[in-house]
């Protein structure tokens, strides 16, 4: 068993940070949140129900991977997600900006460093908007200018009514709440 007794509740303008060490259920328990991973016990509940309606609707989930082509540019790419997410495609060039991504737009992903494809995939919760953000490690590749301004990203989106989720091994420098998972002891 990776965990048991979690239970994590998110309103509209709460910031909970997920904590522990490698291997202790993070990504696993977001994957789960997302509905991307089963469960073996438990529920998850959705705007106050079993979540029975797609969560993609209202949930952005943000892994390890970035979920980008390679051979698309950087706004091609964001622009095919928008379109997935419903989102407008007049939010990309805005999006990719906000994230300091615009000079690299045009590129192909393949020759962009890791920093800068987290933030064209960072680009997303901007260009099609959800209220809750479920972020997987998202400083993970950036420099102290990208993590500052994920932060703020959060706080904002946050401050907003918007709620997040956020798992990491570096602080994030807002307040929230903290819930920290163990692992195998």
């Amino acid at each position: 068993m990776l965990f048991s007794g979690v239970d994590v509740t998110l309103a509209p303008g709460d910031l909970v940070t997920l904590t522990g060490p490698n291997g202790a259920g993070k990504s696993t328990l977001m994957r789960i949140i997302a509905g991307l991973s089963p469960r073996e016990e438990g529920t998850v509940d959705l705007d106050g129900g079993e979540a029975d309606n797609d969560p993609s609707t209202y949930l952005h989930y943000h892994g390890h991977r970035e979920g980008l082509r390679e051979a698309l540019t950087a706004w091609e790419n964001l622009a095919f997600a928008t379109a997935l997410y419903g989102g407008r495609e007049a939010a990309v060039m805005p999006a990719l900006e906000r994230l300091g991504a615009r000079r690299f737009a045009e590129l192909p992903v393949r020759v962009l460093s890791a920093g800068q494809r987290r933030r064209v995939a960072l680009a997303r919760l901007l260009a099609a908007p959800r209220p809750i953000w479920l972020l997987d490690e998202p400083l993970a590749a950036l420099d102290v200018a990208g993590q500052e301004l994920i932060a703020r990203l959060v706080g904002e989106h946050c401050a907003m009514g918007g709620a997040a989720l956020v798992a990491t091994h570096q602080p994030l420098g807002i307040e929230g709440r903290a819930l920290a998972l163990r692992g195998f002891q």
